[in-house]
């Protein structure tokens, strides 16, 4: 489970905007729950957003592990 964390807590260290990817995930988890009148339509974009929020580093930061830069 640490190692688990330790990733976790390395990974989120090199985002650009850790709060910001947080609360688009927690809007998305929400959004998922609540019904609405267009199905599917705010989740993909919400999730889409979170994952274009998670890919953006900082400027300077290492590569992912396992990849070449």
């Amino acid at each position: 489970m640490s190692l688990v964390r330790d990733r976790l807590i390395r990974y989120v260290e090199g985002l650009r905007f850790p709060y910001l990817v947080a609360l688009t995930a927690a809007l998305f988890l929400v959004n998922v729950v609540v019904p609405d009148l267009v199905p599917y339509i705010d989740e993909i974009l919400l999730g889409l957003l979170t994952i274009m929020l998670a890919r953006l580093k900082r400027p300077g930061a290492s590569p992912p592990i396992g990849r070449k830069p």
